[in-house]
């Protein structure tokens, strides 16, 4: 039998005190983001948390859950809900999924945002609670507290690779994959991916399969590393930081013929700058987006995108979730959701494309 690992084997490793790692393990301030984040490595590194849960878990048996009435709410945690909330087109969804999901399991639902997280052991009651979906960004101390609560829990739309998890997404690496090789079959030889990498999982994954196929099909990877690291949390934003950039790109006469954008509302702001430099989409540019939110049919042109059935990922969360609350030792899972390129007005072959692609 292996012998536990120790909060002062973890402290010894990243040179901190005991009581660093005890604060860091917890999820309590007073440590700084890159030691807790060296410790949680260390942690991970010595099989920390591949120890036997916590006493006091939340994950019980179907069983022992039948016999506790008052265990009946999930709580779903959306910290940026700035962004992800229910008007949102593309959070909104998947929340709407979630509640439906739960509606059906006659589960009670109780949302949390960020106002709250700060105090969120002191605001819940974990014996009163089944299980946590997190939607999108969550941060590895606020996903460490909940470890230590020993509530089973799934993400949707993100992990962390120190904190595993069941984790949730639409398999955005095969799906920009199949967007990138519909325009290389169209005639496309200079493509440009637009969204800041860093953004979130998703947006990196969209990216290597972007990188992936034209690598594959031995194409220029020429990109400017301005439209993959620009800010902007909404389309105002947005357009006024890709005006300047886009800009820059024609004076230096290097335009791609197409852009692959990380989701729908960065690909409307792109042909909303394109319009006002008096650049033609598709004929002289083709633009392609991802998610499929509703303005994307009603945008001029009407936008190419990959579909997400997103009320079906909020769904396939709380299954996941209930699974894993039946079975608390089972491994972990990464479930993708494939999704549908949906061709619209926004992409034609290349200007420049030989004639057997008209």
């Amino acid at each position: 039998m292996s012998k536990k690992v120790t909060m002062q084997q973890i402290a010894d490793l990243v040179g901190v005190s005991k009581f660093a790692v005890s604060k860091a393990l917890a999820g309590k301030s007073g440590v700084s983001a890159e030691t807790r984040e060296r410790i949680i490595g260390a942690a991970t590194q010595l099989g920390y948390f591949a120890q036997k849960r916590p006493k006091g878990s939340a994950a019980r048996t179907a069983e022992q859950q039948t016999g506790q009435a008052a265990r009946d709410t999930i709580i779903v945690l959306i910290p940026n809900v700035r962004y992800q909330n229910r008007h949102s087109f593309y959070w909104g969804r998947i929340i709407d999924g979630i509640t439906t999901g739960l509606e059906e399991h006659q589960i009670g639902i109780m949302i949390v945002t960020e106002h709250i997280t700060d105090n969120f052991s002191k605001l819940i009651n974990p014996e009163g609670v089944l299980g946590l979906v997190g939607v999108g960004l969550i941060s590895n101390q606020l996903l460490l507290e909940i470890r230590n609560l020993g509530i089973p829990f799934v993400m949707v739309d993100h992990e962390d690779p120190l904190i595993p998890s069941d984790a949730l997404f639409m398999n955005n690496y095969e799906c920009v994959r199949r967007v990138t090789n519909y325009l290389l079959g169209n005639g496309h030889r200079l493509l440009q991916f637009v969204g800041n990498t860093r953004y979130s999982r998703s947006f990196y994954d969209r990216w290597l399969g972007f990188r992936s196929m034209l690598e594959e099909q031995r194409i220029p990877l020429a990109q400017s590393e301005k439209l993959m690291s620009f800010e902007g949390d909404n389309r105002s934003e947005i357009t006024e930081a890709l005006e300047g950039i886009l800009h820059e790109l024609a004076e230096r006469d290097e335009l791609p013929t197409a852009f692959v954008c990380a989701n729908d509302s960065i690909a409307i702001c792109v042909m909303t700058v394109l319009r006002k430099m008096g650049i033609d989409v598709p004929n002289d540019i083709s633009v392609t987006g991802f998610d499929n939110i509703e303005d994307a049919a009603m945008s001029a042109p009407t936008l190419s995108t990959v579909h997400v059935n997103k009320e079906a990922l909020g769904q396939r969360a709380v299954e996941t979730l209930l699974w894993r609350i039946r079975h608390p030792d089972g491994p972990k899972e990464r479930i993708l959701l494939s999704g549908d390129f949906v061709v619209r007005q926004s992409t034609a072959p290349a200007a420049d494309a030989p004639e057997s692609f008209d």
